[in-house]
């Protein structure tokens, strides 16, 4: 289990690139950004599991694919919603609910038992996010800011439940992921097709294009199966609260943000949340 739980957060290490990436893919709309890398995320993965010889684990069964549709391509959408809708920070911070939602509805499966100190881990991270946005909340609420508040609440929700739920096909192999994400970049397509205009990326744009498909929107969905379905799922809930703090610093070290005492109180406060949230139960 705790080999997974590792794996698991290098999926969480890879979701910290995610805005770096985003934003060195310009103007190319969501939908197609979404075409892209899901597509090229479908590719790696199955090349990957061709190179290792496991090109039969690439079959996911009715009901792993209909729940993979459901987390991967129901929370990106939802996600990107969100962003056309409300501010940016207030939609980033209720969609990051979903680490909290884990801790709780871990609860739920076999065997599975709220602990105190998972409780305490995700509030802790739950905090690091209020103080690494904290100051740029907007005062009023907007119907267009309302709608993207909703889609971002949805998101958390349909993203918790589909990672927690992941369990229960935990018998279907991880690389039957690569199959999800070309059914979703079909999906993604057609909604392109209806929604939006065609516009290809320049330059350097490629390199966000292709980054996000191999990392966040990739190898990280490989990465988080193998966590939710052996690992600890509890404890990767607390983790990924430092999803946006390695965000953060992933901004600065690149010259879109800037440091500050918020950020390094937000890595205090993770890092002392996983420290609780990973002490053993006591027998």
């Amino acid at each position: 289990m705790r080999s997974a739980t590792f794996i698991g957060f290098g999926a969480i290490a890879l979701w910290g690139l995610l805005a770096l990436l985003t934003a060195m893919t310009g103007g190319v709309p969501p939908l197609q950004l979404s075409v892209f890398t899901f597509g090229v995320g479908a590719l790696f993965l199955s090349a990957i599991a061709v190179a290792r010889g496991r090109v039969a684990a690439l079959r996911p069964t009715p009901a792993s694919l209909a729940l993979g549709l459901y987390g991967v391509f129901g929370d990106t959408l939802l996600y990107f919603f969100a962003l056309k809708f409300a501010p940016p920070a207030e939609a980033n911070l209720i969609h990051y609910l979903w680490p909290l939602l884990i801790v709780l509805l871990a609860a739920l499966l076999p065997g599975g038992k709220l602990r105190l100190a998972h409780v305490i881990g995700a509030l802790l991270g739950l905090a690091a996010l209020l103080l690494l946005i904290g100051g740029r909340l907007s005062a009023g609420v907007s119907r267009e800011a309302a709608i993207g508040y909703l889609c971002a609440a949805l998101g958390a929700l349909v993203w918790s439940s589909y990672s927690v739920l992941s369990r229960r096909v935990a018998a279907v192999a991880s690389e039957s992921v690569a199959i999800t994400c070309a059914v979703a970049a079909l999906l993604a397509l057609a909604l392109h097709l209806a929604f939006e205009s065609w516009v290809w990326p320049k330059g350097a744009e490629w390199i966000g294009v292709i980054g996000l498909g191999l990392g966040p929107m990739g190898a990280a969905f490989l990465l988080w199966d193998i966590g939710m379905k052996r690992g600890d799922v509890p404890l990767l809930g607390v983790l990924s609260y430092s999803a946006p703090v390695i965000s953060t610093i992933t901004l600065v070290l690149a010259g879109y943000a800037t440091a500050g005492w918020s950020l390094a109180g937000a890595v205090l406060l993770i890092v002392v949340g996983a420290a609780i949230a990973s002490r053993p139960q006591p027998r």
